[in-house]
């Protein structure tokens, strides 16, 4: 913060405001001020031209001033500390407060982040107050004192200077409120800087045709006086020249509103002057005829304007509103082209603009809609940037980015968390799954592998002729070599061929026992194996490998 060595309301104090953004604008900025609109401000910003203030509104600001001089030693007295006047703009002198009273309990050597603003009494106002609730029309103002001085808290005071006629409440600035603040700032500087200046237009009056001449008819059973035949030649001409259709402008509207009042006049006249007639004769064929031609005149003109007047208007106002949506689509667009991704931004209007009847008032509010619209669609452009970066290297886990591109940065950080943790967890299923199936395949193929031992084992030479062993279902036999006569195989035997000294297991005439590689031979099959083939095998030697009953003999 940074103070300025000026007094509210001085020249010195005004200069400094017209370099800056002041806090007092705020509400108009934002499009909420009760004394000037946003386009208006805009105006003044981008040419440096401020109206001077009529004599009731210094009347007004004096009234105020004297009503606030009064009010602050009460309100120090509420809230037990001193306050003090102050003007300072913040770090970058870009945006300028005048605050009321900021707190002090040493004589403003030091400060509290408590200040003080005071409002000239009004009964609207004071009952928003005494509910406790401060209005957008004043509140913005409060914040962006708190962007520039740091209040915590700050008393917001109505009043004409007296306890008995004042009401206040605290009101407390919050940092989502201040950022959109600033946020309308940056956008009412864009404005600004593309303010193009047009013709400003005052209020629309409306102006009807110059008034008929009287029409003057005196009968005695028949017409003895009249200026009838002047009077419908000058009506004529004057309804002729009714402009009746191209209304464009909220002059156009005005008059053609005034006009039609005006021929509704006009008819109720002649029907007057009619009756008056009838009163005193009732054979003036010619003259009712006449009369009855005007009339009739006077009543198509007038709802010929009624009717065009009326859907023109309401054209009006729809290609009013087309223009500011467009310029809305529009910067969506450009936004979406900066953050890479599509995403929903609201202009809301349709509440502001019912029952608008000038098409200066409907340009106002949409203007200020359409700015904060804006605002909106910046923040969650800004939003969605940030929530991209979030993701770093996962993008791979957001194929749905369109979808939660815009969520709240707490809220989208929360998810990236969940996601990269499930991926992860995904991950390491894989590898176990992964292991999983090596291992079976790797179970697989030794259960389908033939052993075959090293050539040098022993070999105890048998009989050619010997019958083959029958092992509880399995044939082995036993052959010095490769070279073994196949036609004396025992009947039904399979054979692989193999060494001396090893019996191979094979199905015989049933189910092929199951077996485990590695493991020990089962206690009958030794017992067989045993029977028939000799003690001389050792028992260590009976193992099974794939399907091979392995005999190593001693």
């Amino acid at each position: 913060m940074i103070e300025l060595n000026v007094q509210q309301g001085t020249r010195e104090w005004l200069e400094a405001r017209a370099k800056c953004l002041a806090a007092s604008e705020a509400p108009a900025m934002m499009g909420v001020s009760n004394y000037k609109t946003r386009t208006a401000l805009i105006r003044e910003k981008a040419t440096g031209y401020i109206p001077q203030p009529d004599a009731a509104a210094l009347g007004r600001f004096a009234a105020g001033h004297d009503a606030e001089a009064k009010a602050r030693p009460i309100i120090e007295t509420i809230i037990g500390a001193g306050l003090y006047p102050m003007v300072a703009t913040d770090d970058t002198g870009k945006y300028l407060a005048s605050s009321d009273g900021v707190a002090s309990n040493d004589g403003a050597i030091t400060f509290l982040p408590e200040g003080f603003e005071h409002k000239l009494w009004n009964e609207s106002l004071a009952e928003d107050v005494r509910a406790g609730n401060v209005p957008d029309s004043h509140a913005w103002q409060l914040d962006h004192q708190a962007m520039v001085f740091g209040f915590k808290r700050i008393m917001f005071v109505v009043s004409d200077g007296t306890a008995e006629k004042m009401v206040y409440c605290w009101y407390y600035p919050t940092k989502e409120r201040i950022e959109r603040l600033k946020a309308g700032w940056t956008q009412f500087e864009i404005d600004v800087a593309n303010y193009r200046p047009e013709a400003e237009e005052s209020k629309p009056i409306g102006k009807a045709p110059e008034m008929l001449p009287a029409l003057h008819i005196e009968v005695t059973g028949m017409v003895t006086s009249s200026n009838l035949a002047s009077f419908k030649a000058h009506a004529l001409a004057v309804f002729a020249g009714i402009k009746t259709t191209g209304l464009e402008s909220d002059d156009d509207f005005a008059n053609a509103e005034k006009t039609a009042k005006w021929c509704k006049e006009v008819e109720d006249r002649l029907e007057a002057a009619k009756q008056n007639a009838l009163g005193q004769t009732a054979d003036l064929d010619e003259l009712f005829r006449a009369i009855d031609a005007i009339k009739e005149e006077a009543r198509q003109t007038r709802l010929t304007l009624e009717k065009q007047y009326k859907a023109a208007k309401e054209s009006k106002k729809a290609e009013i509103v087309r223009e500011y949506v467009g310029e809305f689509a529009d910067h969506c667009n450009e936004l979406k082209k900066r953050v890479g991704t599509d995403f929903h931004a609201l202009f809301s209007y349709g509440d502001e603009i019912n029952g608008l009847k000038t098409l200066t008032s409907l340009r106002n509010t949409l203007a200020t809609a359409l700015a904060n619209a804006k605002v909106e669609a910046n923040a969650i452009a800004d939003r969605i940037e940030r929530n991209r970066k979030a993701m770093g290297e996962h993008t791979h886990l957001f194929p749905d980015f369109a979808n939660v591109c815009a969520k709240a940065d707490d809220d989208f950080a929360a998810l990236v968390s969940m996601r990269v943790s499930q991926d992860e967890q995904r991950k390491r299923q894989e590898v176990e799954r992964a292991a999983q199936a090596e291992a079976a395949k790797a179970i697989t193929a030794a259960n389908q592998t033939q052993f075959e031992p090293p050539a040098c084992a022993q070999q105890t030479p048998i009989n050619e002729t010997q019958p083959a062993l029958s092992l509880a279902g399995y044939t082995t036999q036993q052959r010095p070599d490769h070279q073994a006569r196949r036609d004396q195989r025992a009947p039904g035997l399979h054979s692989h061929g193999g060494f001396s000294g090893v019996a191979r297991i094979h199905r015989h005439h049933g189910e092929e026992r199951q077996a485990v590689p590695g493991s020990a031979v089962p206690g009958d099959l030794q017992k067989d194996l045993r029977s028939h083939a000799g003690a001389g095998i050792q028992e260590s030697g009976l193992t099974i490998t794939g399907r091979t009953l392995a005999i190593s003999s001693p």
